[in-house]
């Protein structure tokens, strides 16, 4: 491996818990060039909710370019394009009665926040925008400005302006009101706070630590929202596409974003893609007004549109998903309950799960110990502190309980010693 410590950028961070070289994966599998199968309980950050190579989608991809199909288009009409947008509006859009406009930003989840952000400035003539703490939305300047962690925030080498936090759901672990301080910050003109053009918030925080807020707390942003003339941003990057059960994460909280940001999972395959979706009256861009070279990658486009058409037809995956996280969470309590002195505790919704520790350095061992094991996972939260389960939705009950056994192998491990 020392090409990689020899040429690669000390950037580099998942490779550093995981030191193997991989070079093959299917399902919910990724092999090293020895031969060691790695169960995937990370699954490329939510961007694989279909798995590896997930055999559907690979026909489909290896038929379009074998016929020679588009790869790179900007932002021209091809075919692949019609029938991502043709599927798009038919399986998602108009069986949730939701109309929206798409904007192709980018190959990424931060192209997707940019281009929110940018849009809601234009559209309401404000500067300011309204996140929450522990708040992660990409790395480039304007989704840093939304983030909370200040490793990530510190990386910028400027300052990171127009944006302030509000309190996430149960960060006074309910002392007080919902939106106490946002609302009287609001309402008074002597506050300081700048009328903001919109909010941005994500229903679970992934890298936050999978904080879920309450269906009720999204509820109550919303309205929040509509009452004082703010546009809702809802991040759905990571948590979008099924992760939570549903296609999109705030379905259940019985809310309609003004926009939605989506990457990672959409793409169906792992290929990069990114829309975000915008309320047709807030569509006042000038032509060329927000572009990109590769805002149109149409094997992409291939892959979305068949993921779309296989997975969201029907209710099974929503369900399968719900049922799994459900498995999940019961594994998760009982080794809260194995050690009621460690302060563990249990976090998330559908396939996106957590267990929190006393400190990052403990939860890193774990995911240490997992690793030797056969198990892929992460860590996230402000200091590293949870355990992050991000699975292939598509991940059988069977490859849970294995993962799931070595979960509690590997929390045994570290808390017996």
């Amino acid at each position: 491996m020392s090409i990689f410590e020899t040429l690669e950028s000390e950037v580099r961070s998942y490779s550093r818990g995981w030191p193997t070289v991989f070079d093959r994966a299917q399902g919910s599998w990724l092999y090293s060039e020895d031969g060691k199968a790695y169960l995937d309980f990370f699954a490329g950050a939510g961007a694989l909710n279909y798995g590896h190579n997930n055999p559907v989608l690979k026909k489909a991809l290896i038929d379009y370019i074998s016929r020679d199909g588009v790869t790179h288009a900007l932002d021209m009409f091809t075919a692949a394009k019609r029938d991502f947008l043709e599927t798009l509006n038919d399986v998602i859009l108009k069986p949730r009665e939701m109309e929206y406009k798409v904007i192709f930003p980018g190959p990424g989840g931060a192209n997707a926040v940019e281009a929110a952000l940018k849009l809601a400035r234009k559209v309401t003539g404000k500067e300011s925008v309204i996140n929450f703490t522990n708040a992660f939305h990409g790395m480039t300047l304007g989704a840093l400005s939304v983030t909370g962690n200040s490793m990530k925030r510190g990386g910028a080498g400027i300052p990171l302006v127009h944006a302030t936090p509000m309190p996430y759901d149960k960060y006074f672990d309910g002392a007080y009101p919902d939106f106490l301080y946002f609302e009287r910050l609001l309402e008074d003109s002597g506050s300081g706070l700048n009328e903001p053009a919109a909010v941005i918030v994500e229903t679970v925080q992934g890298e936050g630590g999978i904080n879920a807020a309450r269906l009720e707390w999204l509820k109550g942003l919303s309205d929040l929202c509509q009452r004082h003339g703010i546009l809702l941003i809802l991040d759905d990057v990571q948590m979008g596409c099924g992760r939570t059960g549903p296609f999109f994460s705030f379905e259940e909280a019985g809310i309609k974003p003004d926009m939605i940001c989506l990457s990672k999972s959409i793409g169906g395959y792992g290929l990069p893609l990114a829309i975000t979706l915008i309320r047709p009256d807030l569509d006042v861009w000038a032509p060329g007004e927000h572009n990109g070279t590769f805002r149109g990658v149409n094997p992409a486009f291939v892959t979305a549109a068949e993921a779309l058409r296989t997975y969201w037809q029907d209710g099974e995956l929503e369900k399968s998903t719900k049922a799994k996280g459900e498995r999940v969470a019961q594994a998760f309590t009982e080794l809260v309950n194995r050690y009621p002195k460690a302060n563990l505790v249990a976090k998330g919704r559908g396939l996106a799960r957590g267990l929190e520790f006393e400190n990052g350095e403990v939860a890193g061992k774990v995911c240490a110990a997992a690793f030797d094991r056969g198990l892929l996972m992460e860590t996230s939260g402000p200091d590293g502190e949870v355990v992050k389960l991000l699975p292939a939705l598509i991940t059988t009950e069977d490859e849970i309980e294995q993962g799931l056994s070595i979960i509690s192998e590997s929390v045994d491990a570290v808390l017996s010693r």
